[in-house]
């Protein structure tokens, strides 16, 4: 038996790859919509990627599934439940998928897979057992768990909610949670837990960082599984839904083309932005339909000098998902500025996984800044002069764009509150005239904030630096 957990570090995304290496055939759980990767490492490995399927409709990326299915004309393996409206849509009378009940199995080779019913995350969520029969093995030796158990945390059960938008979800997912997990009980403690997400995922509040961990350890020391196991319903729901972060604007989108059905890549291939000159950079600046992203990890060499209206999105983690999904459409065209040009390709399939499709071009930061007439400054202060600022401009106004828990336990009196993440749907919220002084815990995000606010016209300036040294005087 071959198993690779392949991981997608800017999402926190794990993806699995299980072969049987007696027949040469593989399936890959969970992908991302840039399959290459995964047909690559089965090529190296001697196997061929025949069979895919996926954990449940993702509300962080786009599944790999369709391109897999229809392109490569692998096997699909797809949930069958959660009722009629949380349906994989385009799967539904595709040549080549079976959608899967609570129970079912399918082979690759010698290895079986086993779908359970695992729901509470999203209704039709499934986790799959992974039976080794080649090694003459009568008993799982994994749980592919997806968004249901992580390593040091549970899925959770608020985003049909808080992402998806269906009102009233999240109590009632998070009481459906609670029954799937006590009913684990039913599963050897032994089992591996191959779970899809690991720290710094938007699909929980405290995963850890380790990639995987033993079914019997996450119910000892995995809090929220703990709760579930040992304590009242009421609690645990309380608790799940207590401090979730706000989800990026664009999980919706993903929710709604995951089930629809995301676009097949044209010809297979991930977009091919073109190299452009210092003299194409004005049609870009302020033309409607277009985004210029810049690519830079310093953020205080972005707020000294960058284009007009570009966006702070820091290439090699999740702010750069974060930052595009947030605050770039569907529709825009896409012109990244990159301090390497090994960056071009890693931005475009990061894109790519977010549905963002419309790379056109690109060019070197350093190009991009040569012609004075086209830079701009964000003012930056660190997080000490907050209160000085404050009081030296009577106009200006804190925005604090932290989560709403952060906000809740201490805030700077006076400030509004809309998390970064959310703030191109809440941008009625955030005052057009006057100084906006944007603060988060350590000025990471306000840095990605303040980027995009400055775009659309208002006076920024970035508070840089720890939020425990604010002024006393100013907090409550």
């Amino acid at each position: 038996m071959f198993l690779r957990q392949i991981t997608d570090s800017s999402l926190a995304q794990n993806a699995y790859l299980i072969g049987c290496q007696r027949t040469g055939e593989a399936v890959v759980i969970d992908p991302e919509r840039d399959v290459d990767r995964y047909i690559r490492i089965a090529e190296e490995n001697d196997l061929r990627l025949s069979a895919v399927a996926d954990t449940h409709i993702h509300a962080d990326y786009l599944t790999g599934a369709r391109e897999l299915i229809e392109r490569h004309k692998a096997k699909g393996y797809l949930s069958a439940e959660g009722g009629e409206e949380w349906q994989f849509e385009w799967a539904k009378g595709q040549e080549g998928v079976t959608l899967l009940h609570d129970g079912d199995s399918f082979r690759v080779g010698n290895i079986e897979i086993k779908a359970i019913l695992t729901p509470g995350h999203t209704p039709e969520h499934m986790s799959f057992l992974v039976i080794d029969h080649g090694s003459g093995a009568k008993e799982p030796m994994a749980i592919l768990s997806g968004d249901f158990i992580f390593v040091g945390d549970v899925g959770r059960p608020d985003l049909l909610e808080s992402a998806a938008g269906q009102a009233g979800a999240m109590e009632p997912s998070a009481r459906v949670l609670f029954e799937s997990l006590r009913r684990t009980s039913e599963l050897p403690g032994f089992l591996q837990v191959l779970p899809a997400h690991g720290a710094g995922s938007a699909c929980g509040k405290a995963l850890g960082a380790v990639p995987t961990s033993v079914l019997d350890y996450e119910r000892r020391h995995n809090a929220a599984f703990r709760l579930a196991l040992e304590g009242e319903e009421n609690e645990f729901v309380g608790t799940i839904l207590d401090g979730q972060p706000e989800p990026p604007l664009y999980f919706a989108r993903m929710k709604r083309d995951n089930r629809s059905g995301p676009a097949l890549l044209p010809d297979g291939k991930l977009p091919e932005p073109s190299r452009i000159q210092a003299g194409d950079l004005a049609n870009w600046i302020g033309a409607e339909r277009r985004t210029i992203l810049d690519l830079r990890r310093d953020r205080a060499a972005f707020m000294e000098r960058h284009l007009q209206g570009a966006l702070f999105a820091p290439i090699g983690g999740s702010h750069f998902s974060f930052a595009a999904g947030s605050y770039v459409d569907e529709d825009d065209e896409i012109l990244l500025l990159v301090e390497d040009d090994e960056d071009v390709d890693q931005a475009v399939r990061e894109l790519v996984r977010i549905g963002l499709d419309r790379v056109v071009a690109w060019i070197p930061v350093v190009e991009a800044l040569k012609d004075d007439a086209l830079a701009q400054r964000i003012r930056r202060i660190p997080t000490s002069e907050l209160a000085s600022s404050m009081d030296a401009d009577e106009g200006s106004s804190v925005i604090d764009v932290r989560g709403a828990g952060e906000h809740a336990a201490r805030h700077v009196k006076g400030s509004i509150n809309v998390a970064h993440t959310r703030l191109a749907a809440r941008l009625d919220e955030v005052p057009s005239e006057g100084t906006l002084l944007v603060h988060c815990a350590s000025g990471m995000r306000a840095s990605l904030a303040a980027a995009y606010l400055a775009s659309t016209g208002r006076e920024v300036v970035h508070v840089d630096g720890p939020f425990g040294e604010v002024p006393d005087a100013v907090m409550e």
